[in-house]
């Protein structure tokens, strides 16, 4: 998957005037994503405001595009609390994914350099390894990457734009239980299915172990949210 959210953060300091809205958005939606903002908490602009020292200008253009990323709510007569993630969320998600990184996949499998597979699949290897021995880490890195630059090879600007869209809710859902480490083995067996066709040139292959992964991922992910290992 590609951009992947800021995790720590200094210290608040006031905002470099030339781009407050950028830095408020980045800080508002790691803070959402890493669950330090819980879903159903109320966001007070206010405060918002006053911790970075800015007008509340700033703060609700940053809620406003929050909102459209569906991390953050509005509800009349009561403010904007943090989104709770629902099953059509997952679907619409995961739906979105298929559909592109489907794409992406049969593109990546014709013109990928060989070099940067390999490097990828060696990657994931070492990462399922390093799960093995409790260190997640590096997994999750592997998984953003291998998807990242799928999505990048098409250098298609809109599709590339469209993928990133959803990628603070992809990370957030990841944070808040529903790719645990139950589910790394399986998603590194499709991992290297794809990679593997792909080195191979077969865009067929290629697509239908993509496929079949984002099924997974949806699959996974709404039976966690039904046992509750995904809190909301």
């Amino acid at each position: 998957m590609a951009t992947t959210p800021v995790r720590n953060h200094r210290e608040p300091q006031p905002l470099v005037v030339e781009s407050i809205s950028e830095q408020l958005y980045s800080i508002l939606c790691a803070r959402i994503t890493s669950g330090k903002y819980a879903p159903g908490s109320r966001l007070d602009p206010g405060a918002i405001a006053g911790e970075f020292g800015v007008s509340r200008t700033p703060v609700r253009d940053t809620l406003v595009r929050l909102e459209h990323d569906r991390l953050v709510e509005t509800r009349p007569r009561s403010g904007t609390f943090v989104t709770r993630p629902s099953r059509q969320d997952v679907h619409e998600v995961c739906q979105l994914r298929k559909g592109l990184e489907w794409l992406a996949t049969g593109v990546a499998a014709g013109t990928m350099p060989l070099e940067q597979i390999s490097d990828l699949r060696e990657e994931a290897v070492a990462a399922i390894a390093a799960a093995e021995r409790g260190d997640y880490e590096p997994f999750f890195a592997s998984d953003t990457r291998i998807h990242g630059e799928i999505i990048a090879s098409t250098g298609n600007s809109r599709l590339i734009s469209a993928r990133e869209s959803v990628e603070p809710f992809v990370y957030w859902l990841r944070v808040l239980g529903a790719t645990g480490p139950h589910r790394l083995a399986g998603s590194t067996k499709r991992h290297l299915e794809i990679l593997d066709a792909m080195a191979a040139r077969d865009v067929a292959a290629a697509q239908e172990a993509a496929a079949v992964h984002l099924a997974e991922v949806e699959e996974w992910t709404l039976a966690d949210m039904a046992s509750h290992s995904i809190v909301t």
